[in-house]
Order: C-alpha cells, then sequence, then structure tokens
C-alpha cells in the first residue's frame, strides 16, 4: 500500500502550482480578463488545495487502500487534464480555429502531450513501478495511450462536431466542454490500464524460493 510522505506532498503541490498557471490559458481563450489576483487566486488557490485533497485522501485510504493511489493520480490526472487544454487552447488562440478537422488535429496533439507527461508522473509517483524505463513497457503505455487518444479525441470531436454547440453557446465553450467530456472518460480507462497493465507489480511466486534451493 502506498503511504504520503513529505515528498509526496511536495510533488502535489509543484502539481497544484502548475495546473494554477495551466487553468489560466482556457480562461483566456474563453474571453475573460486574465488580472493579477485572478493569477495570484488560481496559482495559490490550487497550490493550497492540492495537498489538502491529498490529505483527504489518505485518511479515507485508510477504509479503501486504493484511494491512495487513486489520490495521486486524480492528482496526475488534473495536472495532464489542464496540460491538455492548455495546449488545446493556446492553438485555438493563435488560430482563432475551434471547429472540424482542425479541432481535432489540435486535439490529439494536446493530449499526446498530456499523455506522455502522465507517463513519467505515474511511473514513478503514482504507480511506483521500480522498474527502469523499457522498450517493452513503453510500448504497452504507447499502446493503450493509443487507445485513449482515439477514446478522447473521438469523445470530444462526436461532442463539438457531430452534437455541435446548442444555440446561444460559444463554440469555444463548447470546444472545452468536448474535451473535458473526453478527458473524463479516457481517465478512467487509463486508470484501469495503468494500474493492472502497464505498470501492474508482479508477485514472486511462493515457492520460487523452496525451487531456488
Amino acid at each position: 500500500m502506498n503511504t504520503f510522505n513529505k515528498k509526496d506532498f511536495y510533488l502535489v503541490a509543484i502539481i497544484g502550482f502548475l495546473v494554477g498557471w495551466l487553468v489560466l490559458l482556457p480562461i483566456k481563450n474563453l474571453g475573460f480578463t486574465v488580472t493579477p489576483l485572478l493569477i495570484a487566486g488560481t496559482v495559490v488557490g490550487f497550490s493550497v488545495f492540492a495537498p489538502i485533497a491529498l490529505a483527504v485522501l489518505k485518511l479515507l485510504g485508510k477504509f479503501w487502500p486504493v484511494l491512495e493511489q487513486f489520490g495521486k493520480f486524480a492528482a496526475v490526472g488534473t495536472l495532464n487534464t489542464l496540460l491538455d487544454l492548455g495546449v488545446l487552447n493556446l492553438f485555438i488562440l493563435l488560430t482563432d480555429i475551434s471547429t472540424g478537422v482542425t479541432y481535432s488535429g489540435f486535439k490529439a496533439v494536446s493530449f499526446l502531450t498530456a499523455t506522455t507527461n502522465s507517463y513519467f508522473w505515474n511511473k514513478f509517483w503514482t504507480f511506483q513501478s521500480g522498474t527502469p524505463v523499457t522498450g517493452k513497457e513503453y510500448g504497452r503505455f504507447f499502446l493503450f495511450t493509443l487507445i485513449g487518444t482515439a477514446v478522447n479525441v473521438s469523445i470530444a470531436s462526436l461532442i463539438v462536431n457531430v452534437v455541435g454547440a446548442p444555440a446561444g453557446v460559444n463554440p469555444k465553450l463548447w470546444a472545452n466542454v468536448g474535451a473535458l467530456i473526453g478527458v473524463f472518460v479516457s481517465f478512467m480507462l487509463n486508470f484501469l490500464n495503468y494500474r493492472f497493465v502497464v505498470f501492474a507489480k508482479k508477485e514472486k511466486p511462493a515457492n520460487s524460493e523452496i525451487e531456488n534451493k
């Protein structure tokens, strides 16, 4: 069972700090004014909230141990989500394109950027696999990342390009709604795949020591 030490709280505070900055990109893209007060509020707010949320999940983890690991995954997932949205909104800000095939391309790039970041955080912190990076492991991760990417992009594109923004809803806002729904579905799928397949810890057979004697 994972335990939360000082390093965990330092790392989750860093995650909160990064999230506080990244959230400003979609806020800016949606037309809101990014003021020094808003910057201070998001950066400080997330930096403080993240360790508190982690502490709460640690307590709940005494009754349901998987919550400790899920808490780390959720923190990394939040960072990845905001990195995903940050890159996506940066593309939209630079091109003023928020629909169509180009949007799907933007979404694919933003999601792949986030999942690359996810690999290192989850391997060395969330799941603590304790093994070096190998081509085989990265291959499994890449395979499930492609699956997650396909699910993420497909759902986001379906919401944006097929369903379409309701009357009176800003297309840029709807683009982010589609992205968030895609992220949520792929988030749960990735947790299961990473936990039980990619970073699964193999237990040594009980009779292995006897056989070696």
